[in-house]
């Protein structure tokens, strides 16, 4: 794997992530910053994975949602 300096989320895998922010703010708060249903009605790692997974959009917006509250 090379090195990326300028990339934050290199070596970060997407469920380190989800589950970070689950950590920092709970499924409800997540659920009401990004209001996606993976993250609303009935929340878990699983399926919100698979969801993130597909959905670029969203994605993009947990990505963001991490780097922003590792400030």
């Amino acid at each position: 794997m090379e090195y990326q300096p300028n990339n934050p989320l290199h070596g970060v895998t997407l469920e380190m992530i989800v589950r970070k922010l689950v950590e920092i703010y709970g499924w409800d708060d997540l659920g009401n910053i990004i209001p996606i249903n993976c993250f609303r009605f009935d929340p878990s790692i699983k399926s919100s994975l698979a969801f993130l997974r597909k959905t670029a959009w969203a994605r993009k917006k947990v990505e963001q949602l991490y780097l922003d509250s590792l400030r």
